[in-house]
């Protein structure tokens, strides 16, 4: 039997905000995929914020270990760009072309991919239709990186306004429903180039042996939701289909990190995976061997628009979050803007405090609104969620451990203070 091919779509700032998680969303080609294929419900990233999130997935280590520790386009990048599982995959017979966004390098030649098909996001779909329509020599890795849902939104609304429902951190009022109405154009348009390229597997009869990983980075570009470590940041979608059970419109509540599909595809595909690997296998779940393979998954936040450290672990039941004490209110910058952000920015949202540890009940607080780090029921799941940070971080070596994690030479980042990505540059 020939190897599967492997197509990987990935969207910018989509979270989970899309029709097969129950949203009121015009995705019907994801919604078809998922009922095709294994819906993840409990699926995160490794960092909120686009370039480390990707970086993440495509090593299979966490953002502090592979170097991408903010933007690609402000000057961030990967230590070793051999560790990305395109060069896994070339050892075994694999094609690897890209089409669209990949985030992850400010020159693409450094990935090393056989074909780049095109890097602008305006044709990304095209290009990987005619790649899929052209005879290609054994399996393939095809990555189609697309660049909704990213701010800002088209002008055409999708749907009124007046019967959008607001993302889960934001009040019910016009200004965030008419912001949401444009964010659901910007996920039809997503769709619709979902679409032409399943179309295309199928037309090509590429379609039952090619794997499909539909994911994206992280949240969506909301303030309290992309670049926080709370589940509106790292909860991302995520559906695979394809032979080797990857089908049958199963929904799994297993949880689940994205540095998960590295070691997945190497088990799947019957390779040995590579030594640096952090995540574990998925076909154990997939196989229906077993009901988890994890009890918590990880998180963090280094740099994005500026600096502002900050590490997460998750279990079924609880969260806990921790920042590094030198400041105690939002980086505003973090945040695109947007009518949403003016929302928070006119009520005073900089001045609000915050503080340096977090402890959710994920049970009866799934909103993670109420921080129970400091009361004395909560004594016990807080030392312990400490102890579990604490072995990550040094397992990895983290550099959060001993302080201040200094910024590449070169790389751009804003003063914290700033209100915008767009402001001063500083530290």
């Amino acid at each position: 039997m020939p190897k599967p091919n492997i197509l990987y779509i990935h969207s910018h700032d989509t979270g989970r905000y899309i029709s097969p998680y129950g949203h009121q969303m015009p995705t019907p080609n994801l919604d078809r995929l998922a009922r095709e294929g294994v819906l993840f419900r409990q699926a995160y990233c490794m960092s909120p914020t686009c370039s480390p999130s990707r970086a993440s997935l495509l090593t299979g280590t966490a953002p502090h270990v592979n170097g991408m520790l903010g933007l690609a386009h402000r000057g961030f990048s990967l230590n070793d760009y051999s560790r990305h599982i395109i060069h896994t995959l070339k050892k075994h017979g694999y094609k690897t072309a890209l089409a669209g966004v990949q985030h992850i390098a400010h020159d693409v030649k450094k990935i090393s991919y056989d074909h780049v098909l095109c890097t602008a996001d305006d044709d990304m779909d095209l290009a990987a239709v005619r790649f899929l329509e052209n005879e290609i020599p054994g399996p393939f890795f095809l990555s189609v990186g697309m660049s909704e849902t990213h701010r800002p939104f088209p002008e055409k609304k999708f749907d009124d306004p007046g019967y959008c429902l607001p993302p889960l951190p934001l009040p019910d009022i016009a200004q965030v429903r008419e912001d949401m109405a444009h964010y659901k154009e910007s996920v039809h348009i997503f769709d619709e180039r979902v679409g032409r390229v399943l179309m295309a597997l199928e037309k090509t009869g590429h379609s039952s042996n090619t794997l499909v990983i539909a994911t994206t980075d992280h949240g969506i570009a909301f303030p309290g939701m992309k670049c926080t470590l709370t589940d509106h940041g790292i909860g991302v979608m995520l559906i695979m289909r394809g032979p080797g059970g990857f089908s049958g419109s199963r929904v799994l509540d297993s949880l689940v990190s994205q540095v998960d599909i590295f070691p997945t595809l190497c088990d799947y595909l019957g390779i040995e995976p590579p030594p640096w690997l952090e995540g574990v296998s998925l076909m154990p779940l997939i196989l229906n061997e077993k009901s988890e393979v994890r009890d918590a998954v990880f998180a963090e936040i280094n740099y994005h628009s500026s600096y502002d450290p900050h590490r997460a672990v998750r279990t079924k039941q609880y969260k806990y979050i921790r920042r590094f004490p030198d400041r105690d209110r939002a980086v505003a910058c973090h945040t695109d803007d947007s009518p949403s952000k003016d929302l928070w920015l006119n009520h005073g949202w900089q001045e609000r405090k915050r503080v340096d540890e977090e402890l959710y009940d994920l049970v009866f607080d799934p909103l993670e609104a109420h921080n129970c780090a400091a009361d004395p029921n909560y004594t016990h799941a807080l030392v312990s969620m400490r102890n579990q940070l604490d072995q990550w971080m040094k397992e990895t070596n983290d550099p959060f451990l001993t302080g201040h994690i200094p910024c590449p030479q070169g790389a751009v980042v804003n003063d914290r203070d700033a209100v915008s990505p767009k402001d001063r540059p500083g530290k």
